[in-house]
Order: structure tokens, then sequence, then C-alpha cells
């Protein structure tokens, strides 16, 4: 009687399991996952482009990169000091973004010490600097852009970011003699290849201003 009541029992599991798909012997302590709840699918996460999040007053996260005024500054960022806002080069300048202190100064930045420990600081004296330069470059601007110099598409952003590194003044002069006064920094980074670089980013954000402050 037990062995016909075993069997039967054991019938009625093969009829319950093979309801559910194809019957699998299973070893103590296995678990078998219904394909129903198996995940096949290639998930990916996509942030916001272009978003900042400020988490206190001492960190700040670091922007999606793209063609807008995030990606350009942090492209220039990386190619001045990597990123780094404690950076100082051997020629003193400093920061993220490579300041000099003359610069710095122009903007209402006096303590150098302050400015380095500061991300904040750093990012707003950035944005005065593009402003600062948007407003002292406006015509060169206006009457440059997408023209090309010596095999180089003039863009804003690429006039703006040659002016990070050899300033607007030296920047009128390279667009203005059509090329041919082409400043090098003493790391042999030069106007023209500032200008090809950092081309055709939008950075219509930063508005124009006359002597910007932080």
């Amino acid at each position: 009687m037990k062995r016909w009541i075993g069997f039967i029992l054991h019938l009625a599991m093969i009829v319950v399991l093979t309801s559910f798909g194809s019957y699998t012997v299973m070893k103590k302590g296995d678990v078998e996952i219904p394909e129903s709840l198996k995940v096949t699918a290639n998930l990916e996460f996509f942030a916001p482009q272009d978003s900042v999040e400020l988490l206190d007053e001492d960190e700040v996260t670091p922007p999606f990169l793209g063609k807008a005024f995030n990606g350009f500054k942090e492209a220039l960022a990386f190619k001045e000091s990597q990123g780094k806002y404690h950076s100082v080069n051997t020629l003193g300048y400093l920061g993220k973004y490579q300041f000099g202190s003359s610069t710095l100064n122009l903007m209402g930045v006096y303590d150098m010490e302050d400015f380095l420990g500061n991300p904040k600081l750093q990012e707003k004296a950035f944005e005065a600097n593009i402003a600062r330069n948007k407003w002292i470059l406006r015509r060169d601007i206006k009457r440059f852009n997408g023209k090309t110099i010596g095999g180089i598409k003039v863009t804003e952003s690429g006039i703006l970011a040659a002016a990070h590194l050899a300033g607007a003044g030296n920047v009128k002069k390279y667009l203005r003699s059509y090329g041919q006064n082409d400043v090098t920094d003493a790391y042999g980074s030069s106007i023209s290849h500032y200008m090809n670089k950092f081309a055709g980013y939008d950075i219509s954000n930063i508005k124009q201003q006359k002597n910007a402050k932080v």
C-alpha cells in the first residue's frame, strides 16, 4: 500500500512540474528560477546630459560630457590640469582651469590660497572669465564665427578656449592676421591648436559681460 501511495504522489509531482514547463530534477539546496522572472535584456542607465549637482559646500560632482557648456569646460579643464582643483603648474598657474593671479585679480579674487582650496569659487571664476572674454571679443566672434583660417573652422567656443590660453588680445591678433600671429605658450600649446580642439561647443548660456566678477 505504501508503495502505491508513494508512486501516486510521485506521478502527481511530475504533473504539477510539467504544467510549468520541462521537468528538472533538482538537488538539495538548488533553486530553479522561472523563465518569466529571468532578466535577459541588456539594461543601461542614462542620466540627463549636462546635469550638475552640488552635494555640499565642498564637493562638486563631475557633469556628463557633451557639446554644451559643461562638456566645454570639462574638456578644457582636462587639458589644463586633468580636472584637478588643487593643481599648480611650474609657472604658478592655479587650479582646475590654470588661472594666473593677474587674471583672477581682474575678477575680484585676491587670496590665491583660498582660491586653490575652493572648487565653487574656481567654477565661478571660469564662468566669469568666459563672460568677460565674450564681451572683449564680441566683434571678432561676430565677424569670424564660421570662417576658416589655416584650415581650421572658427567657432565661438574655439575663440574663447584660445582666449583662456593666450588672452583675448592675442586672439584678436590671431584672427585679424588670419592666423599669422599664432602665439604658443611655454608648454607648446598654440592658439590655433585650442581653436581647433575646442571648436563646436554650444556655450550660449554664458552671456557677455563687461568687467565680470565672481
